[in-house]
């Protein structure tokens, strides 16, 4: 499994997310490194599929399967979650998107 964790300097998201990212990892038993990118410019964007900041790949796929045909961008990224929208990925989706790759 290939862990991807994209971000660019100054989001407020990173340390956070980062943090959640590790966590489910943990609980999952999963030892994997994550590859940590600074993405820096629009063509890194576009190298990368970066929907913006923070975002988490998995096997290089996004982790929100609605988005992953989206064009890439340098903006802060907004996920949804069942209490609105937030900077931070739900926990529920990380999880479900290692769990995707798990399965196949």
């Amino acid at each position: 499994m290939k862990i991807r964790f994209l971000y660019f300097k100054g989001c407020p998201n990173v340390k956070p997310a980062l943090n959640l990212l590790k966590e489910v990892l943990k609980e999952k038993g999963i030892e994997e490194e994550i590859e940590i990118i600074e993405v820096k410019s629009e063509e890194d964007a576009i190298k990368y599929r970066f929907l913006g900041s923070p975002t988490i790949q998995i096997n290089g796929l996004d982790i929100e399967r609605e988005r992953r045909n989206d064009f890439p961008t340098m903006v802060c990224r907004i996920y949804k979650t069942k209490n609105g929208y937030s900077g931070i990925p739900p926990k529920e989706l990380i999880e479900k998107a290692i769990d995707e790759v798990m399965n196949l």
